[in-house]
């Protein structure tokens, strides 16, 4: 597989590099639009005509080093996906790098959210998404994408920007006061600073891409219209990672379209942005 974005080897060792970047290609439990395990190499290959100079942060955050790990997948199930996921994301945990996942469906998340809030005392997960992800079980499965923020909402701070789809049965486990919900979002911009102070100093993200609006994001298994746009995305990212100790971060449900490339650069063009963001901001 091509180094993320092209760059030198120098630049993509393990040994040498501060950022991994772990693939994650599985989509086992999505209910329409099939095509999140394609997602991570339509990635890979959007990144190779990126430039690496960001005029924002006037930094070539490359340089830092990145590391794409061997993939995770063949899963025989979704427990076993999870227990993967899990154990892989533990052991990681114990190197001294920034560790980012690229998925794959978000059921991904909840293993790795796991790891994480194990290791660090008073996590908050930031989970930005169109849905609420707050079911217990879904189809018989508690290791859906439906259900890909119900253990982190028990087991650590959860707070939740862009929702405008959920079913009825996920309010008991929603902390409205800590949910962003799209509608009231737009033309509002106070809910920026307002969901970064619910967030405690060590943050991990979990970013659905269909929290884009579909105009600029079409390229996931369940598009809602109403999302948010990308200037308004970078600018709250940005103050989350300048503001709190970001600690990982995950990108799920790129289902490419074929022939449409926009979408696969906007998620490349994102997870540099994040980067740059973690370690060039100032």
């Amino acid at each position: 597989m091509d180094n993320f974005a092209g760059i030198e080897e120098a630049y993509s060792e393990k040994i040498s590099a501060n950022i991994l970047l772990q693939p994650i290609p599985y989509d086992g439990t999505s209910c329409w639009v099939k095509g999140a395990d394609k997602g991570f190499e339509a990635f890979i290959e959007a990144s190779q005509h990126m430039e690496l100079y960001d005029i924002e942060t006037q930094s070539e955050v490359y340089k830092k080093g990145i590391h794409i790990l061997n993939e995770i997948g063949e899963f025989k199930s979704s427990k076993e996906m999870f227990t993967k996921v899990y154990e892989n994301t533990t052991s990681l945990l114990k190197e001294d790098k920034f560790l980012t996942f690229f998925g794959g469906e978000h059921s991904i998340s909840i293993g790795i959210i796991k790891a994480f809030y194990e290791k660090f005392q008073n996590l908050s997960v930031l989970h930005i998404d169109a849905h609420a992800d707050l079911r217990p079980s879904y189809l018989e499965d508690p290791y859906s994408h439906a259900c890909a923020m119900h253990d982190a909402s028990k087991n650590c701070n959860l707070v939740q920007v862009g929702i405008r789809s959920m079913d009825i049965s996920e309010e008991e486990f929603m902390n409205r006061n800590q949910v962003y919900f799209a509608e009231k979002m737009y033309g509002h911009p106070t809910w920026m600073n307002h969901s970064i102070n619910h967030l405690t100093d060590d943050v991990y993200i979990s970013l659905d891409l269909d929290a884009f609006d579909p105009s600029i994001m079409p390229s996931t298994g369940t598009p809602e219209p109403g999302g948010i746009q990308w200037n308004e995305m970078i600018q709250y990212l940005k103050l989350v990672f300048t503001s709190k100790n970001v600690v990982g971060f995950d990108i799920v449900e790129l289902a490419p379209i074929d022939g449409l490339h926009a979408p696969n650069f906007l998620a490349a063009k994102l997870y540099y942005k994040m980067l740059s963001y973690k370690f060039c901001s100032s």
